[in-house]
């Protein structure tokens, strides 16, 4: 079963390397320099230039948009799935999750939310996915307030420092080890 893989930036290659990615998803402030893995097609590849916020915008903060997660759904329904999708943001505590559980609902849309929610909370007791991206993932996908529900309802993560990838499966299939 394909998945996908929630990791901080500081450990993309690895994650990447370990489960055959070839497709990535960077939520990332913009100018914000990194590498890509050379294993990452450059042409399967989205960056994102987002601020991890849940306000409007200020000064050089960027807010998450429609048009950012517009780019998320296009990209996972092109996704043909025949290796894990890696999603990463600086930490893969808050944008990525969020980011994660809307390429989810994209691809696989007659899933339950407080389900597809439940599973994000077993694969990661840290994550804490961005309200602004669920919020405009919810109106974007119509899930009717269904998807920013469920999130609430899973609640704050635990406290981390940010080291910690997981994988989300995209169906129910008990947790998967990720280290």
């Amino acid at each position: 079963m394909t998945a996908i893989i929630v990791s901080p930036l500081s450990r993309i290659a690895e994650m990447a390397v370990r489960h055959g990615s070839r497709e990535m998803i960077s939520l990332l402030a913009k100018g914000q320099d990194f590498h890509r893995p050379a294993v990452i097609s450059a042409t399967r590849h989205l960056l994102l230039g987002l601020n991890d916020i849940t306000f409007a915008g200020t000064a050089d903060l960027v807010a998450p948009q429609e048009a950012h997660v517009e780019a998320i759904v296009n990209f996972a329904r092109a996704w043909d799935r025949s290796a894990p999708l890696l999603i990463h943001c600086w930490m893969g505590v808050s944008r990525s999750p969020a980011a994660a559980v809307i390429a989810a609902l994209a691809i696989e849309p007659d899933q339950d939310d407080a389900e597809l929610a439940a599973r994000l909370r077993q694969a990661s007791r840290y994550a804490t996915p961005n309200a602004r991206l669920i919020e405009i993932g919810d109106s974007v996908l119509g899930r009717g307030g269904r998807l920013k529900s469920a999130i609430a309802g899973i609640g704050r993560g635990a406290d981390t420092d940010g080291n910690m990838p997981f994988v989300l499966p995209l169906a129910p299939a008990g947790n998967i080890a990720c280290g």
